[in-house]
C-alpha cells in the first residue's frame, strides 16, 4: 500500500536527505519520496502498524504530521536533522 504524510518544519533538501534515509531504515518502509515544494512524504508499506512507525520517527526527526502540534523544540530539532542531513548528502 502507499500513503502520503504531510509534514511540518520540512524547508530543503538537507531535511529531505535526513528523512529519506531514516524511514528508508525502518522494516517494511519502501520507495520512500519527499516533496519539498508540498511538504510531503510518500512511501509504501505493508501494516498501519507501519505507518505509525513512520509518523513517530518523523515526529523524533523534528517534521510532525500536519495534524500534531509543532513546538519550539521540534522546530530546533528540524534545524538539526537537516544540517546533519546537508553534511550527509
Amino acid at each position: 500500500m502507499k500513503t502520503t504524510i504531510a509534514i511540518q518544519n520540512l524547508k530543503c533538501g538537507g531535511c529531505a536527505h535526513t528523512i529519506t534515509s531514516n524511514l528508508s531504515e525502518i522494516k517494511n518502509i519502501t520507495n520512500v519520496n519527499v516533496s519539498i515544494e508540498m511538504s510531503t512524504v510518500s512511501f509504501d508499506y505493508n501494516s498501519k502498524t507501519d505507518v505509525s512507525l513512520v509518523e513517530t520517527k518523523l515526529k523524533s526527526l523534528g517534521y510532525p504530521t500536519k495534524t500534531n502540534d509543532n513546538n519550539i523544540v521540534l522546530k530546533a530539532k528540524s534545524m538539526f536533522s537537516c544540517a546533519a542531513g546537508k553534511i550527509s548528502k
